[in-house]
C-alpha cells in the first residue's frame, strides 16, 4: 500500500515538471528578443574611383608603357631600315610622346585598316603613322593638336596624260589604303578605289596599268622614287593634304592624356625637337602650316 502512494506521487510529480516545460516554452519572451539583421551599406564607387577607372592616362603610367600603332612599311613615317630597325619620323615622334609621359613606347605594327580601329576598341593607346586630322574622324576620336602639315600628290603613269588634277579621276581608278584620306579624296571625285596594304603595292599596279593614278603622301612618293629612280611614274599634280594629328579613343577618358600629348609637342615645337625631325625625315621643316 506504501509503494502504491510513492508511484502515485512520482506520477503526479512528474505530471507537473511537464506541465511547467510546457507553460515556460510556449510563454512569449518580451525580454529576449532576436537582433535585427545588420543592413549591408550599399558600396557605391565615388566620383573620384570613377575617374580614375575611366582615365586612360592614369592607366598608360601604372602600366608603364604607351601602346602605339603603326603600319612599319609606310616611308619615311614608319619604316625597318637596312638593319631591320623599325625607325621613322613617327617612330621618333611616339618615343618622344612616351618619354614626356614617363613610360616606355611600345610599338605595334599593322595593316592601315587595323590601327584606327584598334585605338577606338582600346587595343592600342595612340597611333602615330602620319595619322590625317578630319573632321569626320573626329566624330570618333580624339585628336592632338597637328605636329606636322603634308602635301599630297596625285601620282600617274609616265605616259599618262589625261590625269592632271583631281577633277581628272571621275571615272578613273586608284589604289589606296582602305579608310585613308587620300582614297576618301578619290572617292570624293569619282574615282573606283581598289584598296591596297602598302605604297609598294601601290605603285606596282599603277606601272602594270591595273590602275590610273593614286593621290598619296608627297614625302612617302618622294622617298620611294629615291629608291626606284627607274620607276615610270610622274607626279601630276601636288595639292594641301589634312593636318597630321595623334589619335586616341574618344571619350572623357582621353581628356588628360591629349592634354599631356599636346602639352608635350608644344614643348617639342618650341624647343625646335620637332622641326629636326621633320628635316632629318622630310628634308624639310613641315611643322608648321
Amino acid at each position: 500500500m506504501k509503494e502504491k502512494k510513492w508511484l502515485i506521487a512520482g506520477c503526479f510529480l512528474l505530471v507537473c515538471v511537464i506541465l511547467a516545460a510546457v507553460v515556460l516554452l510556449t510563454r512569449p519572451n518580451s525580454e529576449v528578443q532576436e537582433p535585427e539583421p545588420t543592413a549591408v551599406p550599399e558600396v557605391t564607387e565615388t566620383a573620384e574611383e570613377t575617374e580614375e577607372t575611366k582615365d586612360v592616362l592614369a592607366a598608360i603610367r601604372e602600366n608603364g608603357k604607351l601602346t602605339i600603332a603603326m603600319e612599319g612599311v609606310w616611308q619615311p613615317w614608319t619604316y625597318h631600315d637596312e638593319t631591320g630597325a623599325l625607325t621613322g619620323f613617327d617612330v621618333e615622334v611616339g618615343t618622344l610622346i612616351a618619354e614626356g609621359l614617363g613610360v616606355e613606347p611600345e610599338f605595334v605594327e599593322t595593316a592601315w585598316d587595323g590601327i584606327l580601329a584598334g585605338v577606338d576598341s582600346g587595343r592600342f593607346d595612340i597611333a602615330c603613322n602620319g595619322v590625317g586630322y578630319t573632321e569626320e574622324r573626329a566624330q570618333s576620336y580624339n585628336f592632338s593638336t597637328p605636329y606636322v602639315y603634308t602635301e599630297m600628290v596625285l601620282v600617274v603613269a609616265e605616259n599618262n596624260q589625261e590625269i592632271n588634277a583631281i577633277e581628272d579621276l571621275t571615272g578613273k581608278k586608284t589604289a589606296n589604303s582602305p579608310n585613308s584620306t587620300y582614297a576618301m579624296r578619290a572617292e570624293a571625285a569619282g574615282a573606283e578605289v581598289t584598296y591596297v596594304d602598302t605604297l609598294g603595292e601601290t605603285m606596282e599596279m599603277l606601272q602594270m596599268g591595273r590602275v590610273d593614278a593614286t593621290l598619296n603622301d608627297k614625302d612617302s612618293v618622294d622617298s620611294y622614287l629615291a629608291e626606284h629612280p627607274e620607276a615610270k611614274i610622274r607626279i601630276a599634280a601636288v595639292v594641301a593634304g589634312e593636318p597630321v594629328a595623334v589619335p586616341m579613343q574618344k571619350g572623357e577618358g582621353t581628356e588628360t592624356l591629349k592634354a599631356e600629348i599636346d602639352r608635350i609637342l608644344e614643348e617639342a615645337r618650341q624647343n625646335g625637337k620637332l622641326a629636326e625631325l621633320s628635316v632629318k625625315y622630310f628634308g624639310a621643316d613641315l611643322t608648321n602650316r
